[in-house]
């Protein structure tokens, strides 16, 4: 049965590498190149048939890459399975009880308890771990934000709307391509004008000094 990252491609999960290793829940253990064989418990209400392919269920999915992976790994593999299928977080939770000693499951509890639909990349769901195992209160995830007029101007990766306080991950793209690069200098006048801090966070960005500029902008509005 296909588990772990390629049933959550399955289940229409995007920004799995093609090159992941594929996972199975199967009694025969025998090694083969490229795939990785658990010999896990499965209940009949934790397995799905996609195109007539026996295949983990969303929540069990989720499960499994919470026990099979580092945390900050499965929660961007939850985040990306949560968005497409809108699992909740109680739901793998309540199945995660079904499973007290399995090998892994407190790790998995900690991804449970992190993980967001919100992201939309695997660096936003980084991001918001970082944020989060830092002691900062979990940040919302695509936060709304209108003009006077209550038209929506833009959608922030993360932040504390009480606060006016945002994260964002601003990939390549955002120096790379002349058009985003414009759009972005308008959309932060925008946001500044509406009394939003932004902490633009960049690749390479150690994450003791994010977490250091974020406490600084939060501090700000206290």
């Amino acid at each position: 049965m296909v588990a772990g990252f390629s049933a959550a491609a399955l289940h229409g999960s995007k920004w799995v590498d093609a090159m992941t290793v594929v996972d199975l829940i199967h009694h025969n253990r025998h090694r083969q190149p490229g795939i990785r064989v658990h010999e896990e418990r499965i209940e009949e209400d934790e397995i799905a048939v996609l195109d007539g392919i026996l295949v983990t269920s969303a929540s069990r999915t989720a499960l499994d890459l919470g026990c099979w992976y580092p945390t900050t790994a499965a929660v961007a593999g939850i985040d990306a399975l949560a968005r497409e299928t809108r699992i909740k977080a109680a739901d793998v939770e309540l199945l995660a009880q079904r499973y007290p000693g399995r090998r892994g499951i407190v790790r998995a509890r900690e991804a449970i308890a992190l993980f967001d639909g919100g992201s939309q990349s695997p660096k936003e769901s980084w991001l918001r771990v970082v944020l989060t195992q830092a002691g900062l209160p979990p940040p919302q995830t695509q936060i709304r934000v209108v003009d006077d007029l209550g038209d929506p101007v833009a959608y922030l990766d993360m932040g504390w709307e009480d606060l006016k306080v945002a994260v964002e991950y601003d990939g390549d793209h955002h120096r790379s391509d002349r058009r985003q690069y414009g759009w972005d200098i308008r959309r932060s006048e925008m946001l500044q004008r509406l009394g939003w801090i932004v902490v633009r966070v960049v690749a390479g960005d150690r994450p003791a000094d994010i977490i250091a500029r974020v406490r600084e902008a939060r501090a700000r509005r206290a």
